[in-house]
């Protein structure tokens, strides 16, 4: 029997890991020496995603209070998901739904296109962008209806389709996605500062690329629904259909004046969770950044990695990286993190000296939307003594896709509520010797 003290103290080592990576990619942090010094006229700021509260704010404090900017020179509008707002004094914060799109981020894509249209050639729009903007900038094509594109990304969300697919779809059913925002603020000096939340850093991908060209098609986009047999309304067939809906391609006239920055990467925050698993003396496996898969898949061959570790008697920490995908087919509550920790703890049952953390970095791992969304999840003996205590079998709890509900009676979801960035995924996986 692992003993009670060690177990929490492995605890309390995983959760600081994961602490360190989302520490390293907060705007308060490093948001600040990456902003563009102000133009002749105004800075106008346009923010999107789970950290643009955060991000509004930072900046706020640098040209108002560092620069000391007239504040008159100084507006903006940042949408962000809901419970993600922080107090702002001259760029306006609206709060929206994430993953599935609202009314509030309806309204906001209209305002922030409308804000980016005012921009003069004098004028700096600055376009701050992290993990989430997608849902949160939602400006459906002419012909298609606000209940259709909510459609259409539930049924993506469902699909098992990663990131880059299901906004590949996005952006042809936009008016604000694949360049189209740049587009509208062409203007003006556009720089676009970015988290990246998306394997392999991709600029197009990030908040489905709004102001940087897209390499997708609208014959892409078509693929993808055929590729998933996606149920969708005709009138979104007839919009993958129609050439004006084509996304904004290298050479456009939007990008003669925009510049693009990523400011923090997965790679960084998986960097800093490294470093903090060296520190307490583990030998290290780092998987990479960018792992995609199904969560399921992937955690079995972690926990051959951690098994075999322990057999030979190593002191390893397995870090990994990226965003994981779970096709839905039970009815259960829960996201790839937990799903992730859910196949572990079916795997690892009783295995003494191991012990692991699966969350996202923006404090929200699926879940409905709220700010009290489960991170993630952690796993070690007490999540073993707790399954056989209740009669819980991962198995079928897994089989319903319901993660959450298991580690709900278990006790070991991991609410952080908002960190205020994202950068995708961190796993972390300590094997001890015993």
């Amino acid at each position: 029997m692992q003993d009670p003290k060690l177990t929490t103290d492995t605890r309390q080592l995983l959760r600081s890991i994961f602490d360190a990576a989302v520490a390293a990619a907060h705007p308060d942090s490093m948001l600040a020496t990456h902003l563009p010094p102000p133009p002749r006229g105004r800075v106008i700021v346009l923010a999107a995603g789970k950290g643009a509260a955060a991000m509004a704010a930072a900046a706020e404090r640098h040209y108002l209070d560092r620069l000391e900017l007239d504040p008159q020179r100084l507006l903006g509008l940042a949408t962000t998901r809901h419970g993600h707002a922080v107090p702002t004094r001259r760029i306006k914060v609206i709060e929206a739904g994430h993953p599935v799109p609202d009314e509030a981020g309806l309204r906001a894509a209209e305002d922030t296109l409308a804000l980016a249209a005012t921009a003069t050639a004098d004028d700096l729009l600055l376009v701050l962008l992290s993990g989430g903007g997608s849902a949160n900038w939602i400006a459906p094509v002419e012909g298609i209806t606000f209940a259709q594109k909510q459609q259409v990304t539930r049924a993506l969300l469902r699909s098992g389709a990663p990131i880059g697919e299901i906004n590949a779809v996005r952006k042809h059913l936009s008016r604000i996605k694949g360049g189209r925002l740049a587009r509208a603020g062409q203007r003006a000096r556009i720089v676009t500062l970015a988290i990246s939340d998306v394997p392999r850093d991709e600029p197009a991908a990030i908040a489905s690329g709004p102001t940087v060209p897209d390499p997708t098609t609208l014959a892409d986009a078509r693929a993808i629904v055929a590729r998933y047999s996606l149920t969708i309304d005709d009138a979104v067939r007839r919009a993958l259909d129609d050439p004006r809906n084509e996304s904004c391609k290298p050479g456009d006239a939007a990008f003669a004046r925009a510049q693009f920055k990523l400011i923090a990467t997965p790679k960084d925050g998986l960097d800093a969770a490294v470093a903090a698993a060296a520190r307490a003396g583990y030998d290290i496996a780092n998987l990479g950044s960018d792992l995609e898969g199904e969560a399921r898949d992937v955690a079995y061959a972690h926990a051959q990695l951690a098994l075999k570790a322990r057999t030979e008697g190593r002191k390893l920490a397995i870090l990994s990286g990226g965003e994981l995908t779970v096709t839905v087919r039970g009815t259960g509550r829960g996201g790839p993190n937990q799903e992730y920790a859910l196949a572990l703890a079916q795997h690892l049952a009783d295995a003494e000296g191991i012990a692991a953390l699966a969350a996202d970095t923006d404090g929200a791992d699926g879940g409905a939307g709220s700010a009290t969304d489960p991170a993630g999840a952690m796993i070690d003996a007490r999540t073993f003594a707790a399954m056989h205590a209740q009669g819980l079998d991962p198995a079928a709890y897994l089989a319903n896709n319901d993660a959450t509900t298991f580690f709900a009676a278990t006790c070991d979801l991991l609410v952080t509520g908002p960190t205020l960035t994202n950068v995708n995924d961190i796993r972390v996986i300590l094997v001890d010797r015993v």
